[in-house]
This record gives C-alpha cells, sequence and structure tokens, in this order.
C-alpha cells in the first residue's frame, strides 16, 4: 500500500512541475504581446545604419600607391590590382583596381590594414542585382560616393534605438480622438 501512495505522491509532484513549466513559458509568450514590431516596411522606411556598419567599399583612386596590401591582408586575396613601374619616377603607376562585391566577406581587412586610407567603409547595403557579374566593381564604381538615406525625403528613415520606440509608442498612446 505505500509503494502505491509514494507512486501517486510522485506522480502529482510531477503533474505540479510539468503544470509550472508550462506557466513559465506562458508568462513568457504573454510578455512579449507588448513589444513593438520589428518589421519596417523596407522600400519606404529603411533603418539607420550603426556607426561601424561595414557597407560597400569606397576607393580614392588618387591615394593609391598600388602598395597591394589590401590583396595581402584580405583572407580571400579579392582585389584586383593592376600597375606597372614607371622607371622614370621609379613608383607603381596603378592601372586598374577592382573587387568583386559577390566574393567579398564585407570583413573590412583591407580598409584597415591600407597605408594611405583610400579605402573606407560606407554605409550602402543595397547591393543587389540579377546578374552576379554587375557586383565586379571597378575603380570608377568604387569611387563614387553612396547616397546619404538621411537627406532623401522620400523615404522614413528607423533609428534602432529603443528608447526612440518606446517613446513612440507613449505618444501614439496618449492621442485621443479629437486630436485628429
Amino acid at each position: 500500500m505505500f509503494p502505491m501512495l509514494t507512486g501517486f505522491i510522485s506522480y502529482g509532484q510531477q503533474t505540479i512541475r510539468a503544470a509550472r513549466y508550462i506557466g513559465q513559458g506562458f508568462v513568457i509568450t504573454l510578455s512579449h504581446t507588448n513589444r513593438l514590431p520589428i518589421t519596417i516596411h523596407y522600400p519606404y522606411e529603411k533603418s539607420i545604419t550603426s556607426e561601424r556598419f561595414r557597407g560597400r567599399i569606397h576607393f580614392e583612386f588618387d591615394k593609391c600607391i598600388a602598395c597591394e596590401v589590401c590583396v595581402r591582408v584580405c583572407p580571400i586575396d579579392l582585389p584586383l590590382v593592376d600597375w606597372r613601374f614607371e622607371k622614370d619616377i621609379k613608383r607603381k603607376q596603378l592601372l586598374n583596381y577592382s573587387i568583386d562585391f559577390g566574393v567579398c566577406i564585407f570583413c573590412g581587412n583591407c580598409v584597415e590594414y591600407c597605408p594611405t586610407n583610400c579605402l573606407s567603409m560606407t554605409e550602402e547595403y543595397e547591393l543587389s542585382t540579377y546578374d552576379r557579374h554587375e557586383l565586379n566593381y571597378n575603380q570608377i564604381a568604387l569611387s563614387r560616393l553612396p547616397i546619404s538615406i538621411m537627406g532623401d525625403y522620400t523615404i522614413q528613415t528607423i533609428r534602432n534605438s529603443p528608447q526612440s520606440k518606446i517613446d513612440e509608442e507613449k505618444s501614439w498612446n496618449s492621442r485621443t480622438i479629437t486630436d485628429y
């Protein structure tokens, strides 16, 4: 009789423990109902990139000395640097510089180790094309400055800070029918 009684007690304890776990999961699920949605309407709304965002690489042709440090530090040997040696001035003359962004992993090593700072990361992240060969940028395409999303009046920018989202929600909830 005692083994049967201890079995019932053990079964009751397991049932209570399972109900507690289910209740904890339910509380977590309900806590997510008060959060703001994260989804943005992409073509019409764009989030502002962080300060250290690594986007498309900007290249300044006049500063480059064709030292090929960027090629040596790149984990996939990506930048293609064509140059010729000018005997009269005893320097390398840069002929062509290109990066294939279809292969680039945006690690930023080329920008970090460039001795003349002719490479920099931009905040541009819209590099999608229908043809992968269009992602091979030469020095002319790399020298093009990106368009800032802050200056585009057709696009609503979304800040990623949680405090601005909370303030926006409070102001939205405080409106009444007469405010319209």
